[in-house]
């Protein structure tokens, strides 16, 4: 059995490592149509706290999901994770 993994996308927020497709930056028209298109799909997920978009979270559930803080820092996080070594316990 596969272990769950969690990254955290700032504020307290987390999401499942297992389950993240793709982490990009919201700047190109093709993402910010990505994202209207899961506004409207009721998949979009807003975890910024009302800061600025800085990177998006795409899922394989298609779930779409905001965070405040950069593609790079989520990116390490998901990195380190996987690198921690797991809990025998």
């Amino acid at each position: 059995m596969e272990s769950i993994q969690l990254i955290n996308i700032g504020f307290g927020n987390i999401v499942s490592a297992n389950r993240v497709i793709a982490i990009v930056s919201p700047e190109s028209a093709p993402i910010k149509r990505i994202i209207t298109d899961a506004r409207e799909r009721g998949q979009l997920i807003d975890a910024t706290y009302g800061r600025r978009t800085r990177a998006v979270i795409m899922t394989d559930s298609s779930h779409v999901v905001l965070s405040a803080i950069q593609p790079e820092t989520v990116a390490h996080r998901f990195v380190v994770n996987k690198e921690a070594p797991l809990n025998s316990n």
